[in-house]
């Protein structure tokens, strides 16, 4: 059954701290960001002191989605979702500003509680990795939603009052940060519900910790600046959160890409990861780029499409951007994957998915220059915002990327392949390009005619066959050579039965 037709979908995220509008386009399972704008209005900014929204963080809120509105009127979305979380929940003042959104910029809000902000972030987080285990965080202005995630999905959530305007002193986070005082506040509202919610992996979703993110990969040296799924052990987790709560804001301010306002709540975000590392019992943070607006988007997919795989999808949708048909992918992975089975698995069980993914991608460099598109493939891989793939899964893919348009092996930032995998997943990636080329120079990339020939790998040797009749499909010195270069990468011969 065909993918639904790619469409556009619109969330509005009032939140504590921001208010952002994000367009998407939905390509089936494929989630991609086309418009992205935030205003650090600061709407809860006051929520801690007086209970009630900041006069100027309503004023910033009510300007910024008059001009969404602006916008939406132009891109005419498909569905738009609008929707407030704590500040709009918990302020006194909370329903007069949501009626006044509807009368002045004409969005009727849904206001989330607790626990249904809780579990649209668990369901955002597993839109972007179906495999995800362990506990779900998700920071904002003014509160902190956990929710466990089991093999059903999301659990039952809970919401505590550990953003940083509700940790921020009577006088608001303006008048200085007391990171101790900050830390009992974090240990007394955690402690009730640590037991319920203890874990070894622990997804963070929110700005502050995304920053956070960015802030370690800049300390270690990371070459890789992906936040989504970006994995950091606990030791280097409170390490670069103690650094962030022992700086000054002006020192914050002076970190490259770091905004005046997100500096402002950085050192509350960072002590609240800290308490969690520490009463949670926390081995592996993972940082995701999906929460709650991914998970209003993904709930309301069909069943039969939340559950198709995110990196085949995606991948199949960045190929088709090509102009080539759909066939090719499917076929190609029919061809390779059941002798790639043959071969010890480097990823567990994902080597087929990563597999059935570099044959999604198999000629996205088929209307780029010759001379450059393995490069340029390689880069775009690499870097793609497509959900359901660690990092050493996102160099894998680019490298076959580029081992299926180049036989010479020599693609950007080989430093950062060799930080990330190990040399065998190096290796096997070099040779599922190369038996991807093969298979497209072999049969022309027609899908129909490739399905009369057969590969097999066998001790010793990487077998090419033909059905009866198409013996000569091949013949020819680049079968040779591209069945050579791939045998080669496998540590096998090539044999070609052309009788």
């Amino acid at each position: 059954m065909p993918s639904p037709a790619p469409r556009d979908a619109a969330v509005i995220d009032i939140g504590s701290n921001s208010v952002r509008l994000v367009v998407y386009r939905l390509e089936g399972r494929a989630i991609w960001t086309v418009f992205n704008e935030k205003v650090l209005a600061g709407l809860g900014r006051d929520l801690g002191a007086s209970g009630r929204l900041s006069s100027e963080g309503v004023a910033q809120t009510l300007q910024a989605l008059k001009r969404f509105r602006a916008v939406l009127e132009a891109v005419n979305p498909a569905e738009t979702f609008v929707v407030a979380t704590a500040a709009a929940r918990e302020a006194k003042d909370g329903p007069d500003f949501v009626r006044r959104v509807r009368e002045e910029a004409g969005f009727t809000v849904r206001v989330l509680s607790g626990e249904e902000e809780a579990h649209y972030a668990a369901v955002g987080v597993l839109a972007g990795a179906p495999d995800a285990t362990g506990v779900v965080g998700d920071l904002g202005g003014a509160s902190l939603e956990l929710i466990r995630l089991n093999a059903t999905g999301a659990g039952q959530g809970v919401t505590l009052p550990l953003g940083p305007f509700s940790l921020a002193g009577p006088a608001g986070t303006a008048n200085g940060f007391d990171a101790e005082r900050v830390r009992r506040l974090a240990r007394e509202r955690i402690a009730p519900v640590a037991a319920d919610y203890s874990t070894d992996t622990f997804h963070a979703v929110g700005g502050a910790w995304r920053n956070l993110a960015l802030l370690h990969m800049r300390l270690s040296g990371y070459p890789l600046h992906v936040v989504h799924q970006y994995e950091i052990p606990t030791a280097e987790a409170l390490e670069a959160a103690r650094l962030v709560a022992h700086q000054s804001r002006s020192s914050l301010e002076r970190i490259e890409g770091m905004s005046k306002k997100r500096s402002e709540t950085l050192p509350y975000a960072a002590v609240v990861l800290e308490i969690l590392i520490e009463q949670l019992g926390v081995k592996r943070v993972e940082i995701s780029a999906y929460g709650v607006r991914e998970g209003l988007l993904f709930e309301a997919m069909p069943p039969r499409v939340r559950g198709l795989d995110p990196l085949i999808e995606g991948c199949a949708a960045l190929g088709a951007r090509q102009g080539v048909g759909d066939e090719l992918g499917p076929a190609l992975e029919g061809w390779i994957a059941p002798a790639f089975r043959a071969l010890p698995a480097l990823f567990g069980e994902r080597d087929p998915i990563l597999v059935a993914a570099a044959c999604r991608l198999a000629d996205m460099g088929v209307r780029l220059h010759p001379d450059h598109r393995a490069d340029l493939v390689y880069e775009q891989v690499l870097r793609a915002p497509i959900a359901g793939q660690g990092h050493a899964e996102r160099c894998f893919l680019a490298v076959a990327a580029h081992a299926r348009h180049a036989t010479t092996f020599n693609p950007p930032e080989i430093a950062t392949l060799e930080r990330l995998m190990s040399p065998a997943q190096l290796k096997r990636a070099r040779a599922l390009g190369a038996t991807i080329r093969l298979a497209c120079d072999l049969s022309g990339r027609s899908p129909s005619l490739l399905a009369h020939s057969r590969l097999t790998l066998d001790k010793n040797h990487l077998v090419l066959a033909a059905e009866p009749g198409f013996a000569d499909l091949l013949l020819g010195e680049q079968t040779s050579k591209r069945a050579g270069t791939a045998a080669q990468h496998l540590g096998l011969k090539p044999k070609i039965i052309t009788a």
